[in-house]
C-alpha cells in the first residue's frame, strides 16, 4: 500500500505545480508561433486519446525545472523535490532502500506495483537529458518537442503494456515471460548443497506417468505389394509388420550378411500363419522392393512437409514431453531421460553380432514393471491392460523396467543426466578417482613387487593390473559363447591377441596388442613395457595355443575382489577415470598458453582431450560428410585470405597517399586476420579429430571440474567447452569449482 500512496501523491504533486508552466509556455508560443495554434490543438487531442495527460504535464514540469536550472545554475529545487518525496515514502513504510545514483529510491522488491512505478524513473531521466540538449539551442523549437513527446507517449504506452505482462518469479522479483524463461536454469535445484541420503536410499517420494508406448502398426496401403517368387501376395498384419522392418533396411549392408538374413527369416516365419509358412520357404524369392520404395517416398514426404505441419508435430511432441517427460522426486520436478519405449524392429548389434537380424518384439504393458512411491498417484496403464508389477523400491533409481527378448537383458527408464540422481553418481565417481590419486603410488609399488611372486595367479593379476593402469584397458567381463560378438578386455585377452618384440623401432621389450574391444572397436597398440612385465608375458604364453587365455588363472571377479582390498570402491573403471582425468589436467598445463586468443586456447583444450581419447581408445569412423565439410571450410579460408590481401593493399595505398585517417583500414586488416586464424584453427581441429571421439571421454571419464577451472583461469566461456545439455549435466561442477581446482 505504501507504494500506491506514493504514486498518488506524486500525481497530486504534478497536478499542483504544472499550471504555472503551462501559462508560461502558452504566452511564449503565442508570441512566436501563432500560426501553429491549430497544430497544437491537434497534438493535444492526440495526447488525450493516448491517455498521456499525466505524462505531458510531467514532461512540462521537468522542462520548466530544467529552464530554471539553466537560468540560475542551481539544481536545489530539483533536489529538494526528491528529498521531500523520499521523506514521504519513508514516513509511509520505513523500508526504503539506499538511494541509487540516479536519485530515485527503490521500494521493497516484494511489491510489484510500486517497483513497476519506480522502474519508470530511469526513462524520465533519459527524457530529461534529451530535453536539456534541446534547451541548449538558441531558438525554442516547439515542433521538435511535440514530436518527441508523442514518441515518448507511444514508448511509455508500450512499456506499460510490457509491465502489465510482468509476473513474479519464485524469488518475488518482477520479470517478464522471456526473461523468466532464460533465468530458469539459474533457479535449478542445487542438490549438491544439501545433505545426501544414507543407507542406500535414493528418494523418499517418486511420482510419474509411466512410459510412452510405440504406436500400433499401421498396415500398408493396398497398392503397396509384397512379391514372392514374382507373384503379389497379401500378408497377415503380423507377418507384414515384420516384413516392413526388413524392407526399411533393404539398402543397408546388414541385409546382405548371411547371419542377419538367417536370423530374420527364422523369426519372421514365427509370425506367419500356417498358410504363409507353407508358401514362403526361401528368403531369396522374396521381393521387398515395392515396400522399400514406399518408405523412401514417406521419408521424402516428411522432409518436404510445410512449416505449419512440422510445427504441429513439434507442438504434439512438446505436449507429450510435458506430460510424460518429467517426474516429481522429493518435491522437485526432474527430467526423465528416455520415457518412450523402443518400437519393435530388427536387432543389429555391434560388429559381427551372432544375433543380428533377430526380431525385437513389441513391448506391451504386461511386460512393464513400474517403480514409484506408495503415497504417489500410480501411473495408469492403457485402457484394458495392466502392468506386470508395481513396486515401491526407493533404493533403486529406475522408474520403469522390462526384459528385452534378444539377450534377456533388463532395460530401464531412468532420469535425465542433469538430475540429482545422475549428478550425485557422477560426483561420487570422480571423488572415488580422486581418492585413488592419494594411494596410487602404493598400489603401483605393490603390483611391481607381485611381478616377482612365486604364485602364477598373483603374477598374472599384477601384470593385468599394470595394463589396466598404464593403458587404461577395460577389465573385460565373462560372457556366454555365441551370445555376443567376440570382444575381449584385459582379463579375457587371448594369446593370439598379443605379439612380443624384444626390440622394435629402436625400443626394447615391445608388446603389440590387436583385438576387438567394447562395441567391436579394434584396439591396436604397440607399446614398450618394463623388462619384468615382458618376461612374465613370455612365461604366460609358454605351451599355449593361440585361442588360449593369456591370463588363464585370472577373471574379473578375482581382479575386482583384489581391487576392493587395495582401496574401498576401487574397480578397473576407477583406474580408467583417474588416468583420463589426470592426463587431461597435465596436458592442459603443458599445452595452454595464456597469451593465445580464445580459438587457439580451445584448440589446446581439444588436443588435451584428444590425448585422453587416444589413451581410452575412443575411436570413430570419419563422418560421411567429412571431406565435403573440409572442402567447404577450405573454400572459406581461401576467400578470407583473398579478402585479407585486398584489405592490406587498401591500407598500403592509404599510407602511400598520405591519408591521415586510415585507422579504420588498420582495424579491418586486424579483424580479417583474426577471422582467418579462427578458420585455420577450426580446420586443424577437424582434421586432427576426424577419427577420434572426444565426446565419450569428456562426458564419462573427465572430471568436469578440471574443464571448469581451466575455463575460469583462462577466461574461456564455458559455452565453448560444454553445450547446453552438458552444462545442465555438470551444473554441480560449474557451481562448485573455482580456477584453483586440482584433481
Amino acid at each position: 500500500m505504501s507504494g500506491d500512496h506514493s504514486h498518488n501523491e506524486g500525481q497530486i504533486d504534478c497536478g499542483s505545480r504544472v499550471n504555472d508552466s503551462y501559462k508560461h509556455k502558452d504566452k511564449y508560443k503565442e508570441k512566436e508561433h501563432k500560426h501553429k495554434d491549430h497544430k497544437k490543438d491537434k497534438e493535444r487531442e492526440k495526447s488525450k486519446h493516448g491517455n498521456s495527460d499525466y505524462r505531458d504535464s510531467s514532461d512540462k514540469k521537468h522542462k520548466e525545472k530544467e529552464k530554471i536550472k539553466h537560468k540560475d545554475g542551481s539544481t536545489d529545487k530539483y533536489k529538494d523535490k526528491h528529498k521531500r518525496k523520499e521523506e514521504k515514502l519513508k514516513s509511509l513504510d520505513g523500508k526504503i532502500k539506499k538511494e541509487k545514483e540516479n536519485g530515485f529510491a527503490s521500494p521493497p522488491y516484494v511489491k510489484s506495483e510500486p517497483e513497476d512505478e519506480f522502474y519508470q524513473s530511469p526513462r524520465h531521466d533519459k527524457s530529461l537529458k534529451r530535453e536539456r540538449d534541446d534547451d541548449n539551442d538558441s531558438e525554442f523549437k516547439p515542433k521538435k518537442i511535440k514530436t518527441e513527446n508523442d514518441k515518448k507517449a507511444k514508448k511509455r504506452k508500450q512499456d506499460d503494456d510490457i509491465k502489465s505482462k510482468k509476473t513474479k518469479n519464485k524469488k518475488g522479483e518482477v520479470t517478464d515471460g522471456k526473461k523468466k524463461a532464460k533465468k530458469e536454469p539459474e533457479e535449478k535445484w542445487k542438490w549438491w548443497e544439501e545433505e545426501r541420503y544414507t543407507d542406500g536410499v535414493k528418494w523418499k517420494f517418486l511420482e510419474h506417468k509411466g512410459p510412452v508406448f510405440a504406436p500400433p502398426y499401421d498396415p500398408l496401403p493396398s497398392n503397396v505389394k509384397f512379391y514372392y517368387d514374382g507373384k503379389p501376395m497379401k500378408l497377415s498384419p503380423e507377418a507384414e509388420e515384420v516384413a516392413t522392418f526388413f524392407a526399411k533396411m533393404l539398402d543397408h549392408e546388414y541385409t546382405t550378411k548371411d547371419i542377419f538374413r538367417k536370423n530374420f527369416f527364422k523369426d519372421w516365419r514365427k509370425e506367419m500363419t500356417s498358410e504363409e509358412k507353407a508358401i514362403i520357404t526361401d528368403l531369396k524369392k522374396c521381393n521387398f522392393s515395392d515396400m522399400s520404395e514406399y518408405f523412401k517416398a514417406q521419408s521424402e514426404a516428411r522432409k518436404a512437409m510445410t512449416k505449419e505441419d512440422k510445427q504441429k508435430i513439434k507442438e504434439e511432441n512438446e505436449r507429450i514431453l510435458q506430460e510424460y517427460g518429467f517426474c516429481i522426486m522429493d518435491n522437485h520436478r526432474e527430467r526423465i531421460a528416455n520415457f518412450r519405449i523402443e518400437p519393435p524392429g530388427l536387432f543389429r548389434g555391434r560388429g559381427d553380432h551372432p544375433k543380428m537380424g533377430m526380431l525385437k518384439r513389441r513391448i506391451r504393458p504386461q511386460d512393464i514393471i513400474i517403480n514409484c512411491s506408495k503415497d504417489s498417484k500410480h501411473p495408469e496403464p492403457p485402457p484394458g491392460t495392466k502392468w506386470k508389477e508395481v513396486r515401491h523400491d526407493n533404493k533403486v533409481t529406475w522408474l520403469v523396467s522390462w526384459t528385452e527378448n534378444i539377450q534377456g537383458s533388463i532395460k530401464y527408464i531412468m532420469l535425465n543426466p542433469s538430475s540429482r540422481i545422475k549428478g550425485e553418481k557422477d560426483w561420487q565417481k570422480y571423488e572415488t578417482a580422486r581418492r585413488l590419486k592419494k594411494c596410487v603410488d602404493r598400489i603401483r609399488n605393490q603390483y611391481r613387487e607381485d611381478w616377482k611372486s612365486k604364485e602364477m595367479r598373483i603374477r598374472q593379476r599384477a601384470v593385468a593390473l599394470y595394463f589396466i593402469d598404464k593403458l587404461a584397458l577395460r577389465a573385460g567381463n565373462e560372457k556366454e559363447e555365441g551370445e555376443t560378438a567376440d570382444t575381449v578386455g584385459c582379463c579375457s585377452v587371448r594369446v593370439e591377441h598379443i605379439k612380443l618384440y624384444p626390440e622394435s623401432d629402436g625400443q626394447e621389450y615391445v608388446v603389440e596388442f590387436d583385438f576387438l574391444g567394447k562395441d567391436s572397436i579394434r584396439y591396436y597398440n604397440k607399446v614398450p613395457v618394463e623388462k619384468r612385465v615382458f618376461k612374465n608375458l613370455q612365461l604366460f604364453m609358454e605351451n599355449k595355443e593361440p585361442d588360449d587365455d593369456l591370463f588363464d588363472r585370472l577373471n574379473t571377479s578375482i581382479l575386482n575382489k583384489h581391487l576392493q582390498e587395495l582401496m574401498d570402491g576401487l574397480t578397473a573403471k576407477v583406474f580408467r577415470t583417474y588416468n583420463a582425468s589426470i592426463t587431461l589436467q597435465q596436458q592442459l598445463k603443458q599445452l595452454t598458453n595464456s597469451e593465445d586468443n580464445v580459438p587457439a586456447k580451445i584448440l589446446s583444450y581439444n588436443r588435451a582431450n584428444r590425448a585422453v581419447a587416444i589413451l581410452c581408445n575412443h575411436q570413430r569412423a570419419p563422418p560421411k560428410t567429412f571431406e565435403k565439410s573440409m572442402q567447404n571450410l577450405q573454400t572459406k579460408i581461401d576467400a578470407k585470405r583473398d579478402q585479407l590481401s585486398d584489405a592490406k593493399r587498401e591500407l598500403k595505398i592509404s599510407i602511400y597517399l598520405g591519408q591521415i585517417n586510415n585507422i579504420s583500414k588498420k582495424k579491418a586488416v586486424q579483424r580479417i586476420e583474426e577471422q582467418l586464424m579462427k578458420l585455420e584453427v577450426q580446420a586443424t581441429d577437424r582434421e586432427e579429430n576426424k577419427q577420434i571421439a572426444l565426446g565419450t571421454s569428456k562426458l564419462n571419464y573427465l572430471d568436469p571440474r578440471i574443464s571448469v577451472a581451466w575455463c575460469k583461469k583462462f577466461g574461456i566461456p564455458i559455452e565453448k567447452i560444454y553445450n547446453k545439455t552438458q552444462r545442465e549435466k555438470f551444473a554441480w561442477a560449474i557451481d562448485m569449482a573455482d580456477e584453483d581446482f586440482e584433481f
